[in-house]
């Protein structure tokens, strides 16, 4: 059975961003969750193309959404539109002082 996408977002909310400490989710970075049947598809950025998490952040996403699904995980990372700090939810400003 495909997963809800509310429960894609709970899932995701586990994965933190080492270097911030907060969250991917709340601070806007996934972009995107495509679902085919039991097989997602997560697009993501990071706050910087220089950010040397990229690759730990993706192995953790699939890691998180493989173990419960059935079917196949994909994480890619994307640079259009650039990320900024408008897309970090209210509570991330928050953490982060920027409220």
């Amino acid at each position: 059975m495909p997963l809800s996408r509310d429960t894609i977002d709970e899932l995701l909310r586990t994965v933190i961003d080492p270097e911030v400490g907060l969250n991917i989710v709340d601070l806007g970075l996934i972009y995107d969750v495509e679902q085919s049947g039991e097989d997602i598809r997560v697009e993501l950025t990071m706050t910087s193309p220089t950010c040397p998490m990229g690759d730990l952040i993706r192995d953790e996403i699939v890691e998180v959404l493989a173990a419960r699904s059935a079917g196949m995980v994909g994480a890619h990372l994307v640079w259009e539109p650039a990320w900024t700090p408008k897309r970090m939810t209210d509570h991330a400003k928050a953490e982060l002082g920027w409220t």
